[in-house]
């Protein structure tokens, strides 16, 4: 089993190193068995450069209470209605962190954030982190 202390750095590389996407389309920063399953969403083409995303997270202090609400997320729930009662963070609208342009986040998050597809909260394409804040589940729903 890998190990589970992946820099963010090393997790946000795999994300955008990958590409294709398994299972229900969605990505993982590839902690635990899903290492090469990670994907930005983006079928083998590139993301148009953005300047600005509109992003919503999860972020959860212990990483026994984010893989409870991967579990949930797995399993097909909202991606807002599991922030709602995962979050740890003041984003309480959802996991809604709102437009964001570069420079504007922590390294690590915004780096897997610029690196995601746009999704729904139905349907959401996202990815694991760990930043100084705690363990993020990030999805992205507008680029520009």
């Amino acid at each position: 089993m890998p190990s589970k202390n992946k820099t963010p750095k090393d997790s946000a590389k795999a994300d955008s190193s990958k590409s294709g996407s398994g299972g229900k389309g969605k990505a993982s920063s590839g902690s635990k068995k899903d290492k090469d399953d990670t994907s930005s969403g983006s079928s083998g083409k590139q993301l148009k450069p953005a300047t600005a995303i509109n992003s919503r997270h999860i972020l959860c202090e212990k990483h026994s209470k984010k893989e409870e609400a991967l579990t949930k997320l797995k399993e097909g729930a909202k991606f807002d209605d599991v922030a709602r009662e995962f979050s740890e963070d003041k984003a309480r609208q959802g996991g809604s962190l709102g437009w964001k342009t570069r420079g504007a986040l922590d390294a690590a998050f915004e780096k897997a954030a610029y690196d995601l597809e746009p999704s729904t909260t139905n349907n959401p394409k996202y990815v694991e982190v760990k930043t100084a804040h705690g363990y993020h589940i990030i999805m992205v729903e507008g680029r520009r």
